[in-house]
């Protein structure tokens, strides 16, 4: 019986709590089941969503990339630079910081695949290098529209429209960042759970030397699986550019364990067992709906690290005690 209802907890224990939290947060407050509320939950989630994906392809690869929230805020800091700085055109704006990502992604992997440093030690050393770079680059400071620079005088450009529609615009009534996470959802699916490319990541994360016997190109499928996950926190930070109309230093770091609770509530997400896209997103989902709820009830905005804390250590808690016994 202990073993059937530990079963139950891991199938259904997620969309139990979610079920809950949606309930005890209607009832205490009226405004919170509307549509403009429950909207303001998505924009909010989009771009931790955005860098949980990136980490739920290193899990899958039996990998963990804690790179991801300082690699966000390179990006976030180089977008702002090349229209702020530099006036360069937006296709330019948005697909350097997505080269710069993958460049941090093939670092990751060169330390993991040819060091063979583990990789949460790799990732972590990258983090703090990472983080120091962004804020060499911009001496400290954020990027705002014509902000003073310290050699003298005024940056020249300012942030343009069209590039801030990504994070504040709407379509149809749907705010674009909601848009462009559901799109990225969507892909990621087909490509974990209906192509070879899924299947093979999926098969080096469950059994890396059973992989190698079949063919699969381990280290070429880690490599990849990394550089995923630096364009995914790069593609975080132009959206969170794009919402926040500045470049702020140390924008990914708070973000960092948000992303990682999402991925590893979406363990236990309806018994999948493993990471997966739909449960990260229900896990990013869930994070976002209690955050919202308890600002709704006025508590302490430092008291947020907590709830943050308690949902991984129970996510972990009840993935890891059901793994066992399994």
């Amino acid at each position: 019986m202990k073993e059937k209802y530990i079963s139950y907890l891991f199938k259904y224990g997620a969309a139990a709590l979610m079920a809950a939290v949606l309930i005890y947060f209607s009832l205490v407050n009226s405004h919170f089941l509307t549509y403009g509320n429950l909207s303001d939950i998505l924009r909010s989630i989009s771009i931790v969503t955005l860098l949980a994906l990136g980490v739920t392809f290193t899990l899958i690869v039996n990998g963990f990339d804690l790179s991801v929230g300082s690699t966000m805020s390179l990006s976030t800091v180089i977008t702002a630079s090349l229209m702020v700085w530099y006036e360069l055109p937006i296709w330019v704006v948005i697909l350097l910081p997505i080269v710069v990502g993958a460049a941090v992604g093939l670092f990751n992997s060169l330390l993991i695949v040819k060091l063979k440093i583990p990789d949460l030690l790799a990732t972590l050393g990258t983090m703090y290098v990472v983080a120091g770079l962004h804020r060499t680059y911009t001496e400290g400071y954020s990027i705002y529209n014509h902000m003073p620079l310290i050699r003298g005088g005024n940056a020249p450009g300012s942030f343009y429209s069209s590039f801030l529609w990504l994070g504040q615009g709407k379509w149809l009534g749907i705010p674009a960042p909601v848009i462009i996470m559901f799109v990225f959802v969507a892909v990621v699916y087909i490509i974990l759970e209906h192509t070879k490319w899924g299947r093979i990541l999926y098969m080096t994360g469950g059994n890396e030397e059973a992989a190698h016997l079949s063919g699969v190109r381990v280290n070429k499928v880690k490599l990849i699986a990394y550089v995923v996950s630096g364009i995914f926190a790069s593609l975080a930070g132009i959206l969170f550019t794009a919402r926040v109309g500045s470049g702020q230093i140390d924008a990914g770091s708070p973000l960092l364990m948000e992303a990682v609770a999402s991925v590893f509530v979406g363990f236990s997400f309806l018994g999948a067992g493993k990471p997966n896209v739909i449960g990260t997103f229900f896990g990013a989902a869930l994070i976002g709906v209690l955050l919202n709820g308890l600002t709704m009830l006025n508590l302490p905005y430092y008291a947020f690290e907590i709830v943050k804390g308690s949902v991984l250590l129970l996510a972990l808690a009840v993935t890891y005690v059901y793994g066992k016994r399994k």
